[in-house]
């Protein structure tokens, strides 16, 4: 597998340790100087590759959807803070026959931890005496709050307690990324955590989407993918 890497912080370097690792060859690395490409220029960059892993910003994610798309290729796109796009590149990826899977979190661990808060709060609906919230906490420098991971938290819990509750968000230092889900009652409260150690597990988790999406057409979350790996 031919990878492109966009964006070529500590996210890209990882993802490209970890996948030469697996024998896979990175044909080409975008990084901020060259930010001012356009989607045209661009896509003459990836052409070379068969997926492409964006974690750059979400300004340029669209930039990023249209060069994927006219130079042939697939697009994992990590970046976040975009969600108010959405319905803007599904379209554009239906329009051009694109290939394209997004998540707010590609750590495994996460994608396994949306599952055990979905049954969690599918079992603490059926007792109004608990209330859910959500808590999380990331470093100073990470600029959407709350995180994608919080808010697709939200959503799952949302399914299945229609009450609203909060989500708290906490910037400061070099806090590691951390999600609590919990259920406070009379008597007792039940907290579910994920606490990432390092980066690792969202680099290893974008390569796994990369592998899944080569040679597909479509519009996919992580989830949907990680659904049907489960599945097998």
């Amino acid at each position: 597998m031919k990878i492109a890497i966009i964006g070529y912080g500590a996210m890209g370097q990882l993802i490209e340790t970890l996948a030469d690792k697996k024998k896979y060859e990175v044909t080409v690395t975008v990084d901020e100087a060259e930010s001012n490409l356009t989607a045209s220029e661009l896509a003459d960059e990836l052409r070379s590759a068969d997926v492409a892993i964006d974690f750059s910003v979400a300004a340029a994610v669209r930039k990023n959807v249209e060069a994927s798309c006219l130079a042939g290729i697939s697009l994992v796109e990590g970046a976040t803070g975009w969600n108010n796009e959405l319905d803007e590149i599904r379209e554009l990826i239906s329009t051009h026959n694109g290939s394209f899977v997004f998540g707010a979190n590609f750590s495994i661990g996460v994608n396994l931890f949306y599952r055990v808060v979905d049954q969690a709060a599918e079992i603490f609906a059926k007792f109004e005496t608990y209330e859910a919230f959500i808590e999380e906490q990331h470093h100073s420098r990470k600029v959407d709050s709350p995180s994608g991971t919080a808010l697709k938290l939200k959503s799952i819990v949302a399914e299945h307690i229609k009450d609203d509750f909060t989500v708290t968000a906490t910037r400061a230092g070099n806090m590691p990324g951390t999600h609590r889900v919990g259920f406070d009652g009379n008597a007792d409260q039940i907290l579910l955590e994920h606490f990432a150690r390092s980066r690792e597990g969202f680099a290893s988790g974008a390569l796994l989407a990369a592998e899944w999406v080569v040679g597909k057409k479509g519009f996919w979350e992580f989830t949907e993918v990680m659904d049907e790996i489960l599945k097998r």
